[in-house]
């Protein structure tokens, strides 16, 4: 069974462009986004979760405890979300964006050898796919 703790590097992305427009994040941002490469780091204890991505353009920290409800400060917005485990190599992540009541998500599949973090938003035609490498110290 792989560990959802750890360190992951970004190496690609899939139909992400959509995810963004979908979203509102203005075209120079949907390209500077999509082509950074951030590190993220992953701690979790049970019970609080913190998820850490960092990247030349930005490092945005959550945490936060599993089941509960917390805010994510985005550019333009702040939006109401809850992370939960799925299962031992999968934790989702629903939220509202409170202005319009439109649903987003994350989902995070892990491996041995990394993990897809795949987004929705209920206005984007495709979810879009950031893939990471698990990082081995």
């Amino acid at each position: 069974m792989p560990s959802i703790q750890g360190k992951y590097q970004h190496y690609k992305n899939e139909n992400i462009d959509d995810y963004f427009t979908a979203v509102g994040v203005p075209f120079m941002g949907r390209k500077m986004m999509a082509m950074s490469s951030p590190l993220m780091e992953i701690t979790f204890d049970g019970e609080n979760m913190s998820i850490k991505n960092s990247s030349l353009l930005r490092t945005v920290e959550l945490k936060f405890k599993i089941g509960e409800e917390y805010e994510e400060h985005m550019p333009n917005t702040t939006i109401k979300s809850v992370t939960t485990v799925v299962n031992d190599n999968e934790i989702k992540t629903d939220s509202i964006i409170p202005q319009t009541n439109e649903k987003c998500g994350r989902h995070y599949l892990f491996t041995d050898d990394e993990c897809i973090v795949t987004l929705t938003h209920e206005k984007a035609k495709t979810p879009g796919k950031r893939y990471f490498r698990r990082v081995k110290d």
